[in-house]
């Protein structure tokens, strides 16, 4: 009976003949029903008139999947029609913005979900990051005002004032990354979802009405990938600023720090002068100037690389306290904290020396630090992920160059008065050929310090230390020490391994200031090019007696970069010089494959200053 039981369920089972299966005679039915059922829809459905074509709800997410040439010639197009049109004009000449959103969240923060405060109309104004549509009459915009707030835009279409336009009219030519004018009142949302967790809704405006003040033309970078290429986020600037916050955190931070500089000054009894850009020398520092010509004059003149000289001519001028923030020009290599033009600030008092500029210095930074971060401990990560804890409280270290020089090397320096002979030259070839430290020609002796208090001092430097007491013939300016011959009263000081002040006891002596010039022009005739140049008028301006004076000069760039954490100068400047050419570089494995050798990383490509 077993071994029939399979025959007799296959005669039971009918032939599909639709599918070609055999099944059961209750499915057989099933399926028979089902297909009249489909059979008549489809017949109804052909004899219905075409139904018109569903009207798009939603123009943006078509846009999104532009080119951004499309996106911009699509989007030009339509906003040409609404200045042609004045429905609504695009460009208007004024809204008055009357609410800083800097005081939202203190003043109508205790509203509670749901709550409103209509005691109040507020005219806000921003940028729109986001918006998002939740069916025909509701919309919400992210915009940003007031430097960078951001707040929520809440708008209904029951909620238009009475003399608007329509909300359709006010909000389907509005997209991502345009500026609008917002009149509303304070509320505070009520989504279902979040009351549910327990959680409060969304503090916002509600609007009533809309207006837009100035479109974009552009996509803006998508919300999730950001505007992150180095080299554009350089050469456009206000994009960055748009897209980054970090950015924008920056430089209100670098504003910041010139701020409380300005007002340490002047609360010292300093006062802030201007001094000429254009000079018919180059002095004040050791640095290749930019040079130019002006035509009425037939004469060449260089751009300033340091305000210094006219700056000591105000203290013989009975200035007692004198300073400058400006720019300066430096025709010199670019790098990761070199510029062509970068920001310093300069200060000379009189009747002050070297030890009291140690101390006001102290006093200036560690201050500045306190107020900036709430503490005088910092951190810095450089180009090659190693990160230092900066400590910048007061005292700061302290290191005399040539003794530190003599305990790296192992050699005994020859009395500073011998420094500047051609015989020590000779002999620190010597030294640096021992310790390995190359040094580009020419090889003057002022060089080679510098090279040697690079590679053994300054690599010391990560928390604040002035470095003191350097050559005469590495200081033209200043003072000889009052008990160490052949030395200066002088310091550098240097924080995460690079310099950020330079300050000494002023030279005011006519006659050993002339011969220190003369000393730089026989450098300059050697081939040093950022050698001084003997400067006439300001020896005439000593002769008339410059009191006992000490100057200053800060790297406010370096110094920024230090406290926002930004190990390339280009990231603490607003518009860094930029090469016009944009040329892609190959990678290193396309020039590999090519047989030529790949390039090093570049790090740094100026000797230490």
């Amino acid at each position: 009976m077993a071994d029939q039981a399979p025959t007799e369920q296959v005669a039971n089972l009918h032939l599909d003949e639709v599918t070609g299966e055999r099944v059961s005679k209750s499915e057989l039915k099933k399926r028979q029903k089902q297909r009249e059922r489909d059979a008549k829809k489809q017949e109804k459905a052909a004899a219905a008139p075409p139904k018109p074509a569903a009207k798009k709800t939603n123009d943006e997410a078509d846009e999104k999947e532009l080119t951004p040439n499309q996106y911009f010639e699509i989007r030009s197009r339509a906003i040409t029609k609404l200045i042609e049109t004045k429905d609504p004009y695009p460009y208007p000449h004024k809204f008055h913005r009357d609410y800083d959103l800097n005081n939202f969240v203190k003043e109508y923060g205790h509203l509670k979900s749901g709550e409103h405060d209509k005691s109040r109309t507020l005219n806000v104004a921003g940028r729109i990051y986001n918006k998002r549509a939740s069916g025909n009459k509701l919309l919400f915009y992210d915009i940003r005002g007031n430097n960078g707030v951001k707040v929520q835009i809440m708008c209904q279409a029951q909620e238009v004032r009475e003399g608007a336009p329509s909300f359709e009219k006010q909000h389907d030519h509005i997209r991502r990354g345009d500026i609008i004018g917002v009149v509303g009142y304070a509320g505070r949302t009520a989504p279902k979802a979040k009351l549910e967790k327990g959680e409060e809704g969304e503090l916002s405006v509600f609007a009533t009405e809309v207006i837009l003040l100035s479109p974009c033309l552009h996509q803006l970078p998508d919300e999730y990938y950001g505007f992150k290429d180095q080299e554009q986020r350089y050469r456009k600037r206000y994009l960055d600023l748009i897209m980054n916050p970090k950015t924008a955190h920056t430089y209100r931070t670098r504003t910041k720090i010139i701020k409380y500089i300005r007002s340490y000054l002047d609360n010292a009894g300093f006062e802030e002068v201007e001094t000429p850009i254009l000079n018919q020398i180059a002095g004040g520092a050791t640095a290749k100037p930019f040079e130019s010509h002006l035509n009425d004059y037939n004469m060449d003149v260089f751009l300033r690389i340091a305000p210094e000289l006219p700056l000591k001519m105000l203290i013989v001028g009975e200035y007692d306290k004198v300073y400058e923030i400006g720019r300066l020009f430096r025709n010199e290599g670019a790098d990761l904290t070199h510029n062509p033009e970068f920001t310093t600030c300069e200060f000379y008092e009189a009747y002050a020396d070297f030890n009291d500029l140690m101390h006001r210095t102290e006093e200036l930074v560690s201050g500045l630090v306190k107020q900036l971060t709430g503490s005088y401990v910092t951190s810095f990560t450089t180009q090659h992920g190693e990160t230092y804890t900066v400590n910048w409280e007061a005292p700061w270290r302290r290191v005399e160059m040539i003794p530190a020089l003599e305990e790296a090397t192992g050699e005994k320096f020859p009395p500073g008065d011998q420094l500047h002979t051609d015989e020590t030259r000779e002999w620190l070839k010597g030294v640096m050929k021992k310790v390995n430290v190359v040094c580009p020609e020419p090889q003057t002796t002022a060089r080679m310090l510098d090279r040697l208090t690079g590679e053994f001092i300054e690599e010391t430097a990560v928390n604040p230390t002035f470095i003191t007491e350097h050559p005469k013939i590495m200081s033209p300016l200043a003072k000889d020490h009052r008990s160490k011959a052949g030395l200066t009263e002088r310091f550098e000081a240097f924080v995460c391994k690079k310099e950020i002040a330079n300050a000494y006891t002023e030279l005011n002596q006519p006659f050993e200031q002339r011969l220190r010039f003369e000393e730089q022009a026989r450098q300059k005739a050697q081939g040093d090019d950022e050698a001084q140049m003997i400067d006439e008028t300001f020896l005439n301006a000593l002769e008339y007696g410059l009191p006992p004076t000490a100057g200053w000069g800060l790297g406010i760039d370096r110094l920024v970069m230090f406290l926002t954490n930004n190990y390339s100068i280009k990231e603490v400047l607003l518009f860094p010089f930029m090469n016009p050419e944009q040329k892609r570089e190959k990678l290193p494995a396309e020039i590999e494959a090519e047989g030529a050798e790949a390039p090093q990383v570049h790090v740094e490509g100026i000797p230490h200053k």
